[in-house]
């Protein structure tokens, strides 16, 4: 029975003639054709961590990921017959340069129609259709509910000075790394212990404060929830990529509230512990001026 391969590449674009964005594709001499940057997870790897190092194996650029942009699936028949699965996200350009060598021998940053011209094969066109239909210049948010904490049954002192436990010190790496992944440059968080510990490494990482948000706390939203959500859009609005930490009791209800503001559906609203909403707004003017959700991805395990 034919086995599945398990891929992850990226729609790497740059702002052009008009703001208009410009694909990136990559020509590969060993099969003479025009794709996507891609290629298989090696172990123990993410499909986002897959999209950013095969992007920069085969461009030569480290990129800031942003959403989910689509799935393909096709069969191969090298090495052996399989079913090729891809994992595709818009990525953008941080810095870095494209040098040929024998994987990739070119790159062309083209418009997404002449990209769709260019390109081998139909599965790659679809993704790029799949990306024009959304904006493509967005401000990414990553909403992280705090990683594991002691009980409460265990713990004498108040509540929001209650720790991470050792299972949550262990989830901290992963959301570590997803942050770079999308380019975090900002870290907020509800003034909990457990909340500042699950993202004070980022924090750290980048030589920024962490600046503490009642209003995302649980104790700060309950009866306070417009102040909240106009908050969180204020702080998506500052720009950047932030990363904010809050709780179990806020998060699903307020993705709910961006998103039913956006008429954006989301499916299920769940909120693991040390879980990951990378939400995608864009700040082009409509009709309440502020922050508009485009896109919502649910990330359980970073």
């Amino acid at each position: 029975m034919a086995g599945e391969i398990t891929a992850a590449g990226a729609v790497v674009w740059r702002r052009g003639a008009r703001e208009a964005p410009q694909i990136a594709l990559v020509h590969r001499p060993r099969y003479d054709d025009w794709s996507l940057p891609k290629g298989k997870l090696e172990r123990g790897e993410s499909t986002r961590e897959a999209a950013a190092r095969e992007v920069a194996e085969e461009t030569g650029f480290r990129v800031a990921l942003g959403h989910h942009v689509g799935r393909t699936r096709y069969r191969v028949t090298r090495p052996e017959p399989a079913t090729k699965v891809v994992e595709y996200y818009a990525a953008r350009p941080l810095d870095g340069s494209f040098e040929p060598g024998d994987e990739v021998d070119e790159l062309r940053w083209l418009a997404p129609d002449a990209a769709k011209e260019l390109l081998s094969y139909d599965h790659d066109r679809r993704i790029v259709d799949a990306f024009t239909a959304l904006p493509h210049d967005t401000t990414t948010l990553l909403l992280v509910r705090h990683a594991k904490a002691g009980s409460r049954a265990s713990w004498d002192g108040p509540d929001d000075e209650r720790p991470l436990s050792v299972n949550g010190r262990h989830q901290l790496p992963p959301i570590h790394t997803l942050c770079g992944l999308y380019g975090a440059s900002r870290v907020h968080a509800a003034p909990l212990v457990r909340c500042v510990e699950t993202v004070r490494a980022v924090a750290e990482s980048l030589g920024v404060a962490v600046t503490e948000e009642q209003l995302l706390s649980e104790a700060g939203y309950t009866g306070n929830e417009d102040a909240a959500l106009a908050r969180l859009l204020d702080i998506a609005g500052a720009g950047g990529t932030p990363v904010v930490c809050s709780q179990g009791g806020v998060i699903p209800d307020l993705v709910s509230r961006v998103a039913g503001a956006a008429g954006l559906p989301v499916g299920e609203l769940a909120a693991k512990k040390a879980s990951v909403w990378a939400l995608f707004f864009t700040c082009d003017d409509h009709a309440d001026g502020g922050p508009r959700l485009v896109a919502a991805d649910y990330i359980p395990r970073p």
